[in-house]
């Protein structure tokens, strides 16, 4: 959850320096030229989360956008993670905005300011572009992902079973709705993946998890 917080008067209305790392689709490290780091959250938007599908793919497309550049963030806030929340611009380019174009991020309704946000996510929606080119059962909001529920806050359909494996080497598999889901990131390059039913996670050496 995305909970704000009034910005101290100590910092200014915009803050400009290098990106010098991206975390995700709606986070990276800004450098100043005073040599301060502040880690920023891309304002009135939100990206797919790391494990979730679309989510590396967002986090390459900020990557390409902003990474190594020069930007100027225009501050609205900061969260409870003292992240400071704001619009990105890399020249004339909203990156905000950019995002919701590309299909790699969804307007963020309980936190836009911008209205015309929503006409530029009917139009990537529209043309099928980043997340809206998934299946309808992998194209879950963030915010709903993360409390373990699909689309518009339904409990998924389709293949959205996570087979984790855990630092013990583990094969846990975690259903929709069950405690430890929205936590689970998926990291296919090191044998995770996604199921359709817990018959088929079990079948391929998957157990449920015993708490």
């Amino acid at each position: 959850m995305l909970v704000l917080i009034c910005l101290s008067c100590a910092i200014a209305a915009d803050l400009n320096g290098r990106v010098v790392s991206v975390a995700d689709g709606d986070t990276f490290t800004l450098l100043t030229s005073e040599n301060q780091q502040f880690r920023i959250r891309l304002a009135e938007i939100d990206a797919p989360e790391s494990g979730q599908p679309y989510g590396k793919s967002s986090k390459q497309a900020l990557s390409r956008l902003i990474f190594g550049k020069d930007v100027r963030v225009v501050i609205q806030a900061t969260d409870r993670y003292g992240r400071i929340v704001g619009r990105p611009y890399l020249d004339s380019v909203d990156v905000s905005e950019e995002m919701v174009r590309l299909g790699a991020a969804w307007v963020y309704p309980d936190y836009v300011i911008d209205q015309a946000l929503f006409d530029i996510e009917n139009e990537a929606r529209a043309a099928s572009r980043g997340v809206w080119g998934l299946h309808q059962s992998q194209r879950v909001e963030p915010w709903n992902w993360r409390r373990g529920l699909g689309s518009a806050g339904h409990l998924p359909t389709g293949c959205m079973i996570k087979g984790n494996i855990n630092r013990k080497g583990d094969q846990i598999y975690h259903a929709p709705g069950t405690r430890s889901y929205g936590a689970t990131r998926i990291d296919e390059s090191k044998g995770e993946r996604w199921f359709c039913n817990k018959q088929d996670a079990e079948n391929a050496g998957w157990r449920a998890p015993r708490n």
